[in-house]
């Protein structure tokens, strides 16, 4: 029988656990630091005490510290419990913000829990994990790995076997499909145990727990061999055709009946993409409430200085291709887009983006529109919508993407954002095409929920400031 994989959090149990109580350790040591060992403990901090479980608890529910905790190495471990520690931390201070009584509490307390608790936490990790796989191989539980491979196939398949040093099984002996006259000798360290003629009676003499299978999976007799050694009650692995490094993000799945594997520019978990999605509600929820303020003040403006429509509707392009209208304030005459085609040969972009300095076709309230990111408010129905992401990568127009070389389509396998990498960090100050596709990729290739964090608060800075403003 082969336990399929769980939740990491539930799986590991005992590390959530001892976490939690390292962490509470953290917090009363800090405590009687700074306010002392004997003085009263108040309800203040009790309840931050009682809160800290479940902060805890959601930080490593939606996150994958304990995901192959006991095998990976300390660099791993390390960073995994400072990330777990300050999303906890996080989370802590949100729970204060909520019951609005942040201010009683101490910074002192609550900044110094920060390497206390990774020091512990880390400390607390590291040794229990050496128990934990003392235990194993003293238990005998450590699963009993078979290797049936070719002589071509045997460095390449062993190596990759015995890559992770607290590896969850024993490489128990190796079966050449192909080669005779081995029996005795040892390859990279695992004893040859038997020829394939005689490999079921070595399984039914001796402890086997697992088969990996290493030979061409088209030959007939490896999909019998598979049927043989289930049906003996054993698990099978069966290797997977090897693709180079430089393919990112390899995965492996069914579509319909067929094996597949996937590449792609990021894998993101589906969990984050909701969480992602959430946020682009109740941000556009708040975004319209602004934008409606910033239409009963300025919309008349915009009519009086140039009659015609308040907002701006233009089809742009994009995830993937599809197209979709985005709004705007206008911020310009009614025959822009006609009037552009005369003023290409002063645009400033190097590159498929159309910018020019004291374009003639801005109306006079359009300049500070522009320079205050006003223009773009209306921006939050797309998002709203679900046509837009707050953060994601800048939408072309159809003449722009019509012009694309297969490289440039990389910058619409997201969503697009009101603001992005290009936004937060310049603005009209970079004006190479190509450099604006590098940051997009970049953002999409690393994405996170804190790197949206990250350039929501640089752009609010951006905007603020009128770095790159025009």
């Amino acid at each position: 029988m082969y336990k399929r994989k769980t939740s990491s959090w539930v799986k590991h149990l005992d590390f959530l656990l001892l976490d939690l109580v390292f962490f509470e350790l953290s917090f009363f040591i800090v405590y009687a630091y700074r306010i002392g060992v004997f003085f009263p403990f108040p309800p203040l901090y009790k309840r931050m005490a009682i809160a800290i479980v479940p902060a805890h608890i959601i930080a490593a529910f939606f996150s994958s510290t304990y995901s192959n905790i006991v095998y990976r190495d300390r660099y791993v471990e390390f960073k995994s419990v400072c990330i777990h520690t300050f999303v906890t931390i996080m989370l802590l201070i949100f729970w204060m913000f909520l019951m609005q009584n942040s201010y009683y509490y101490s910074r002192v307390i609550i900044v110094s829990m920060i390497p206390v608790s990774i020091v512990l936490n880390y400390t607390e990790r590291v040794l229990w994990k050496r128990l934990v796989r003392r235990r194993i191989r003293a238990s005998k539980k450590e699963r009993q790995m078979l290797v049936i491979t070719t002589g071509e196939n045997a460095e390449s398949a062993i190596n990759n076997l015995q890559q992770n040093f607290y590896r969850p099984y024993n490489l128990c002996g190796l079966v050449f499909y192909d080669v005779k006259d081995q029996v005795g000798e040892t390859f990279h360290d695992v004893p040859i145990v038997c020829e394939m003629s005689t490999v079921f009676e070595y399984v039914r003499k001796n402890i086997v727990d697992e088969i990996f299978l290493d030979i061409d999976n088209k030959n007939q007799s490896a999909e019998q061999l598979i049927k043989l050694f289930v049906n003996a009650g054993l698990t099978v692995h069966v290797a997977m055709p090897q693709f180079s490094d430089e393919i990112p993000n390899q995965s492996f799945h069914k579509i319909g009946g067929l094996s597949v594997m996937t590449s792609s520019m990021s894998a993101v978990p589906q969990w984050k993409l909701v969480v992602k999605r959430l946020t682009d509600i109740v941000g556009a929820l708040v975004g319209l409430i602004f934008t409606g303020i910033a239409l009963i003040i300025f919309g008349p403006i915009i009519k009086h200085q140039s009659p015609g429509p308040i907002f701006f509707a233009q089809e742009r392009v994009g995830r993937n291709g599809r197209t979709f209208k985005i709004y705007k304030f206008r911020t310009m005459y009614p025959d822009a887009e006609e009037r552009k085609k005369e003023l290409m040969a002063q645009n400033k972009m190097s590159g498929l983006m159309f910018k020019m300095d004291n374009d003639p076709r801005i109306i006079p309230i359009g300049h500070f529109l522009r320079k205050a990111s006003i223009d773009e408010l209306p921006q939050f129905f797309n998002v709203l919508k679900g046509d837009m992401s707050l953060v994601g990568t800048r939408p072309p127009t159809v003449e722009e993407y019509k012009q694309y070389d297969m490289h440039h389509l990389k910058r619409l396998a997201a969503k697009p954002g009101l603001t992005g990498m290009w936004q937060a960090t310049g603005r009209s100050d970079i004006t190479d095409f190509e450099e604006v596709v590098r940051l997009d990729a970049y953002y999409i290739e690393n994405w996170s929920l804190g790197l949206d964090v990250k350039l929501i608060l640089k752009t609010i800075k951006v905007v603020f400031s009128h770095e790159g403003a025009e």
